[in-house]
Parts: structure tokens; C-alpha cells; sequence
């Protein structure tokens, strides 16, 4: 069973909004910190936005005031707002997760398979 399954990708207008969404699933015992990283062509994968269970979030100053990270703790999913795009956000969005499996005895970090986000006229 593929722990972290994420959707809401595409391709969008320069202005636009788009909202992602990444849903941990399986046999969970607890889930720490839950974020976004994007990778661009060429670029190394970045931090996007990161929210830890306490609901305190983090930004990287590119997205600042544009994107919006939450998480539904009963639905163990994370949300990615995204608003006013840019071209410049165009890349590959993965969701990580840091939680404890069932059968575990540590918290791991889990990736999500990365979902294509395009800003473009």
C-alpha cells in the first residue's frame, strides 16, 4: 500500500490558484511534521512550506504570503494552498511526512510520488 497519495496538480494561468492535497494512509501509529518540496528542471528539490502537528508553519520566502499549508490531523492529509502563481513555481511538488508505522519503533520520513504543477499563459 503506497503510504502517501497526493492529487491536485496541473497547469494554470499565471495568477492563478491551484491546491494540492496529500493524504498519508496504511497502518499509522503517529504523524509528526507534514510539508511540501518542489523540484524545478535542473534544480535541486527545495522546501516549499512545512507544518508541524502543533499547527506551527514555516515558509520559504518565495511563497511567503502566496501559499498556505494546513493539515486535517483526522484525515492524517496536508494541504497546499497555492495562490497568485508564477511561472517560477513550475516544478514537481512532493509531500513529506514524518510518521510512525505500526510495527515501527521510529518516526521515518515518507515521500510522496511528486505531482506536476505548471504555471504558464
Amino acid at each position: 500500500q503506497v503510504p502517501l497519495v497526493g492529487s491536485g496538480g496541473g497547469l494554470v494561468q499565471p495568477g492563478g490558484s491551484l491546491r494540492l492535497s496529500c493524504a498519508a494512509s496504511g497502518s499509522i501509529f503517529g504523524i509528526n511534521a507534514m510539508g511540501w518540496y518542489r523540484q524545478a528542471p535542473g534544480k535541486q528539490r527545495e522546501l516549499v512550506a512545512t507544518i508541524t502537528s502543533g499547527g506551527v508553519t514555516n515558509y520559504a520566502d518565495s511563497v511567503k504570503g502566496r501559499f498556505t499549508i494546513s493539515r486535517d490531523n483526522a484525515k492524517n492529509t496536508v494541504y497546499l494552498q497555492m495562490n497568485s502563481l508564477k511561472p517560477e513555481d513550475t516544478a514537481v511538488y512532493y509531500c513529506n511526512v514524518n510518521m510512525r508505522r505500526w510495527g515501527r519503533t521510529s518516526f521515518d520520513n515518507y515521500w510522496g510520488q511528486g505531482t506536476q504543477v505548471t504555471v504558464s499563459p
